[in-house]
């Protein structure tokens, strides 16, 4: 009787600890590998389709596209945003040109940290475009975005999944779709509004990041690098990985304040931009023709596996980057 305990015990023992083996093999199967071109591809072509009528704020177009967005989240299994009922923040504003009431939302959705969940790290891109706009000679008149920020939003859909799975975040994980940013980066200030920036560790925002950068094939740039430490927190972990982050070789362009990471830079949090797109040379910026058939898929894949290797660090909570230090002209300064 006394042996058959035993035996019963040693058979739960290893069937228990069978199942941890296996629990466990299988986070460690997720690679980055895992963010495939084919995975990225969908969402690109998607985000970017005429269907999406240039996914300008306030048109049935950006709501098509917030409705993929949001479907993307709920399939991964992201939770809502600090006491919002769903995945949508509500705000509006009136238009410059029309005088109007345009009403707007950014998507957010949540992956909870475990042992430092009260400590939150922002992955963002901002997911409208310019809409629909006619010029002379111009035979397109969808301005898809492709690049941008068709791109980066690919990225934020992509790293939420590969995260979720990865379940390594040792602190909480806020994926957001920004809008109006093509207006004057309004979704991301309204989302820095209410924020308790001392609880915001890293802000990790992605835009046009379809083109080999002018360093060449894997490589990307960061603006703002010498704001913080947080790029030389992503060229450590990026060591020996054949890919390299290198600072924002346009500096006078002043592009740390004309992506969505300013407004919450602005609060101190350090948080950069990622890109890829060789500025001076990229004859698709802010036209028609940013269709994602321009685009290079196997570079956005690459470089949202470099961003996944780059961060992880952050996101486990082993690296802190040091706050963002500005002026207060620069704390006060607007994207015209």
């Amino acid at each position: 009787m006394i042996m058959k305990k035993i035996i019963t015990l040693l058979v739960a023992f290893v069937l228990f600890y069978s199942c941890k083996t296996e629990k466990k093999n299988t986070i460690q199967k997720i690679t980055v590998n895992s963010i495939d071109t084919t995975t990225v591809r969908n969402h690109l072509y998607t985000l970017a389709s005429d269907e999406f009528e240039g996914r300008r704020t306030g048109t049935p177009g950006i709501e098509k596209a917030a409705q993929y967005i949001e479907g993307e989240f709920k399939r991964i299994g992201l939770k809502t945003y600090d006491t919002l009922k769903n995945y949508r923040q509500n705000f509006s504003f009136i238009g410059r040109r029309s005088k109007k009431e345009i009403k707007a939302f950014n998507i957010i959705g949540v992956l909870e940290g475990k042992s430092k969940k009260d400590e939150y790290v922002v992955i963002s891109g901002h997911y409208d475009h310019l809409g629909i706009g006619k010029k002379a000679g111009q035979l397109d008149s969808i301005y898809n975005g492709a690049d941008d920020d068709a791109s980066g939003t690919t990225a934020v859909l992509a790293l939420a999944e590969y995260f979720k799975g990865k379940n390594i975040n040792e602190r909480t994980i806020i994926f957001v779709a920004f809008t109006a940013e093509e207006m004057g980066l309004l979704g991301s200030r309204h989302f820095g509004k209410d924020v308790d920036a001392s609880k915001f560790v890293a802000g990790i925002n992605i835009e046009m990041i379809g083109k080999n950068s002018e360093f060449g094939s894997k490589t990307a740039w960061l603006t703002g690098f010498d704001r913080s430490n947080f790029g030389k927190i992503i060229q450590k972990n990026l060591k020996g990985t054949g890919y390299v982050l290198h600072p924002d070789p346009y500096d006078k362009q002043n592009l740390f304040f004309r992506s969505d990471n300013a407004s919450l830079a602005r609060l101190g949090i350090p948080s950069h931009t990622f890109s890829t797109v060789p500025l001076p040379t990229d004859k698709h910026y802010h036209k028609a023709s940013d269709e994602a058939t321009t685009l290079k898929v196997s570079v956005v894949t690459e470089t949202i596996r470099a961003i996944a290797l780059g961060t992880e660090s952050i996101i486990n909570g082993k690296d802190t980057p040091t706050r963002v230090q500005l002026s207060e002209k620069e704390i006060g300064n607007r994207k015209n």
